[in-house]
């Protein structure tokens, strides 16, 4: 008989746990339970949002609203009520602004925050003897020599003094040429700040 009522009072238990379980709200399109925790990356307010980069939009007091949104290919970014918005070509402020703005039809005086949760769009590229060659993700400030020991340093088979970065403005490709061993020794006008599409290249 006491076994037979430990069975009943452990059902009983789950009967009365397993409801408030349900309650907890999940995330849009996802099985996971929503979170307002999320990692903000410090970028200046200049910063452009682009494709693959991911963005928390949280709305004040409207939890199923907030959450964090992968910024598609196409640039945009799909949100309940709204439906698809421009993310990309928008610095954070700017789409808050606009998502702000679209959520006062439904919303009276709604209060919108976004910040950058990660920022894919943004590469840098290596080439040629370093440690590790390909697509870097370029991150605020970023500058030639803190890019090169993210890759593992150049190789003891590296020609330092042929060094240059390819990059493109304007549409035309430029040839910057690097004084890396200079810029070890602390000369901070040859440790080059990168853009965004930049390659390094180590002969």
């Amino acid at each position: 008989m006491k076994t037979g009522s430990l069975l009943m009072g452990s059902f009983f238990a789950l009967a009365i746990i397993s409801p408030a379980q349900d309650k907890i709200p999940s995330a849009p399109g996802t099985s996971k339970p929503a979170t307002t925790e999320v990692t903000a990356i410090a970028v200046p307010d200049s910063y452009v949002i682009g494709a693959s980069d991911v963005v928390a939009v949280s709305v004040l007091k409207e939890p199923t609203l907030s959450s964090s949104l992968l910024v598609r290919p196409d640039g945009m970014i799909s949100m309940p009520l709204l439906g698809d918005i421009k993310a990309a070509g928008k610095t954070p402020l700017q789409l808050a602004d606009e998502v702000t703005t679209k959520l006062k039809k439904y919303i009276q005086d709604p209060n919108v925050t976004i910040i950058l949760n990660q920022m894919n769009s943004k590469k840098v590229y290596l080439i040629g003897e370093v440690g590790r060659t390909g697509p870097m993700e370029l991150t605020p400030g970023m500058t030639l020599l803190q890019a090169i020991a993210t890759a593992g340093g150049i190789s003891q088979y590296a020609n330092a003094k042929k060094m240059y970065i390819l990059r493109t403005e304007g549409g035309k490709q430029q040839k910057i040429h690097v004084e890396y061993k200079q810029a070890l020794r602390g000369d901070s006008s040859l440790n080059l700040a990168l853009n965004p599409g930049d390659t390094i290249v180590v002969p």
